[in-house]
């Protein structure tokens, strides 16, 4: 079983002097924990925020994914980069965790589908339309006020993903930004880190209606660890994490769930999931559950897997 986590932020800590090949205590990721996990694959994020301008967004980005390229260096015992799913599967083969990098924000690439296409060159393999805030491309979930959902640049950078072969994620956008991604976006589409709207009432998570719809076009949603998504109050335990998924499971089928944990992206962490190593734990209780071992390796990374697959066997390339 190929275990994958779609989104995390630790090249946020990394251009801080985070040296993710030891076991660090003020971190949810690092090359230890990851292997302690028995994680094959992870998405690190290149998050930027809504009060940086354009260029300093891009440099931000740039210097993140500078950093991860340096990891990837010092570490290649360990690690490696992989830009396609067989490229995780060829990894694992080798003994090693792939390294993938997802943009968390449009913002680096201003108003640029050249920047778009760069980044895409460089490695970034889905990106977050929004963080936080609107932007040039979209509206946000926690703002909304700036276009009524994608811009109409914001439709170019759509069907230019599309494209190239670079996943959407719906994660962070508004309701009607969501809804304009499915009208527009010819692949499939997913969220790399949300829950699930009707059982934590937060704007961040999907209603039952979006999970549905998203799934309906093949899409998958990434259960996140934040306990405010989980519970809306800063406990959750494990159990939440499972509440989450048995629902989404429920409402957009099997085949449309798996795991985003949004480590070192959120500032507490849900009781027995303290950091990546204890992932583990998540798929134990969904065996106790009745999960079968299918069903648990496609939430692990099957669905997510298929998705990407998909999303590349659409694109016409760069």
């Amino acid at each position: 079983m190929i275990v994958l986590d779609s989104h995390c932020d630790t090249p946020s800590l990394m251009i801080k002097g985070l040296d993710v090949g030891f076991d660090n205590n003020d971190c949810h990721v690092d090359i230890p924990k990851l292997l302690a996990g028995g994680v094959d694959a992870s998405f690190f994020a290149l998050c930027t925020y809504a009060e940086q301008s354009g260029e300093a967004a891009a440099t931000s980005a740039l210097e993140m994914l500078a950093s991860v390229y340096d990891a990837l260096g010092k570490y290649g015992d360990k690690i490696a980069m992989a830009l396609t799913p067989d490229e995780v599967i060829a990894n694992k083969s080798k003994g090693l965790v792939s390294i993938l990098v997802g943009m968390e924000n449009g913002s680096p690439i201003q108003k640029s589908l050249s920047l778009l296409r760069l980044f895409y060159r460089l490695g970034v393999r889905y990106l977050t339309l929004t963080h936080n805030g609107d932007n040039e491309i979209a509206d946000a979930a926690m703002e909304g006020k700036k276009w009524g959902g994608l811009s109409p640049f914001g439709r170019e950078v759509v069907a230019e993903m599309n494209k190239l072969g670079m996943i959407v994620d719906v994660a962070h956008a508004s309701d009607q930004t969501f809804n304009d991604i499915l009208e527009c976006s010819k692949a499939p589409v997913l969220s790399t880190h949300s829950c699930c709207r009707s059982l934590a009432d937060h704007p961040r998570n999907m209603t039952d209606d979006m999970i549905r719809r998203m799934a309906d076009k093949g899409g998958v949603i990434q259960i996140n660890f934040y306990p405010y998504f989980l519970t809306t109050t800063a406990s959750a335990t494990v159990e939440d994490v499972i509440r989450h998924i048995d629902h989404a499971v429920n409402v957009g089928g099997i085949e449309h769930v798996g795991i985003g944990t949004d480590f070192d992206g959120i500032e507490v962490t849900p009781e027995g999931l303290e950091n990546i190593s204890r992932l583990p734990v998540v798929f134990d209780l969904l065996g106790k559950r009745g999960y079968s071992d299918d069903q648990i390796e496609r939430i692990a990374s099957g669905n997510f897997l298929r998705v990407f697959r998909d999303v590349i066997s659409r694109s016409s390339g760069l």
